[in-house]
Order: C-alpha cells, then sequence, then structure tokens
C-alpha cells in the first residue's frame, strides 16, 4: 500500500526488505510499542566505532527522549548526531517440525533521526518529570526534589522522528505443509507482567504502596 500522511516517510534507511507484509510506518502503530516498551536501545557510532546502549526513554508526540548521566560517552558523542533508536518485545518462541523453520513471535520498532541535547537545567526537570509522571503518574511531586547538582549531573536528549519502521511477527509455525511429521510444533507465548512490590530494606514502618503504583501492578501493564 502506498503511505498516507498517518505514516513516516520511507527511504533505503527504513524500507522493510524481507517479510514486507510484517513491517509498517503507521504511526499510531509504532507510536504504541514505543510508549510500551519500558527500554531500548540506541545506535551510535564513536570514532568509526558502532555502539549500542539500552537506555530508558518517553515519548512527545513525534519526539522521542532519553537520559543518562552528564558523563556518559553515549550521550556527548550523540549530541548532533544520527541515531538509530529501536525498541522490541519478544512474545513468544515458534517451534516448528524443522530446526529451518523455528521462528519467534515479536514487535519491533526502529525509529531514526538526529540526536540533540536538551539544553538549559530547567527544560532538563521538566523533561525529567514528564518522563517519571510517564512511567508513575503523579510520582514526581512525592519525590525529594533534586538538587541543583543533581540535575546537572543530568545529561536529556531528543530527537525528532523522521523515519520508524514497525515489524511484526504473530503467527504459528509456517510449515504446514510437514503437519504430519511426528513431532510436536507450536508457540511458547510469552507474558510481560510486573509482579509483587519488594519494600525497600531499610524503609520506615507505615508507608504503604501508593495507589497508583498498586493499579499500575493491577493492569498488568509495563507503561
Amino acid at each position: 500500500m502506498p503511505p498516507t500522511e498517518n505514516d513516516y516517510p520511507t527511504t533505503e534507511i527504513s524500507r522493510v526488505r524481507r517479510e514486507y507484509p510484517r513491517g509498517s510506518h503507521e504511526r499510531a502503530v509504532i507510536h504504541a510499542l514505543l510508549d510500551a516498551a519500558p527500554v531500548c536501545h540506541v545506535g551510535y557510532v564513536i570514532d568509526g566505532q558502532p555502539f549500542v546502549t539500552p537506555t530508558m526513554h518517553w515519548r512527545d508526540g513525534d519526539r522521542l527522549y532519553w537520559h543518562g548521566s552528564a558523563a556518559s560517552r553515549m550521550l556527548r558523542a550523540s549530541d548532533g548526531a544520527r541515531v538509530c533508536l529501536t525498541c522490541t518485545f519478544m512474545d513468544g518462541f515458534v517451534l516448528a517440525r524443522s530446526a529451518f523453520n523455528h521462528s519467534v513471535n515479536y514487535r519491533s520498532v526502529m525509529a531514526f533521526g538526529t540526536a540533540r541535547k536538551v539544553e538549559g537545567d530547567a527544560e532538563k526537570a521538566a523533561a525529567l518529570k514528564a518522563f517519571t509522571d510517564g512511567v508513575f503518574p503523579g510520582r514526581w511531586e512525592t519525590l525529594r526534589p533534586m538538587t541543583d547538582q543533581e540535575v546537572k549531573a543530568t545529561s536529556v536528549l531528543w530527537m525528532d522522528i523522521e523515519e520508524a519502521t514497525i515489524k511484526t511477527r504473530a503467527a504459528p509455525p509456517g510449515d504446514v505443509d510437514e503437519a504430519a511429521f511426528p513431532v510436536w510444533a507450536g508457540v511458547l507465548p510469552f507474558h510481560w507482567t510486573m509482579g509483587e512490590a519488594q519494600p525497600a530494606p531499610d524503609m520506615p514502618d507505615g508507608i504503604a504502596l501508593p495507589e497508583p503504583l498498586s493499579a499500575l501492578i493491577a493492569s498488568g501493564r509495563l507503561r
């Protein structure tokens, strides 16, 4: 299908080459996975050497943010550079009748853009508040305020999503022509959930788990 205004632009960088029907450039689908994923991996190059660094991220419209130490080589090298940010959910092992046809069910996004540093302490603090409350609604106002030194020690990067691709597989084994072979075949699914909260060992008595966190755990979602 030709791209629409609801899709990200596609070039040779982001075009899906293999298993084309599994790919999409639709903004809403890509945004949903970026919002659900608890961790991303940022790919960048320093002096010709590729690196990929895991971190946490958050989204505001078509803009992605991530953060780390102001001394981080990744953050310093990425500022002003082209980067690729990826998120992946593995949803299950797909066991076929032959080793060749084994696969996995998954959802994966690749997003491309130019990384920029958030300038100014007030802007950084606002971005970090949006990040914290985006993961744990209402938590920022309950926390000890960040010190000036903590703000200075933290860098926040952002990039506007220029291109992005999502690929998914959600299917049984693709070897129906071998169904008569006498071996078990099917899917071993993965389920991504939160477990029971574990209080810090030195927490004073009488401090209960906040209701928003209880609701978050009960909802079964990660973000």
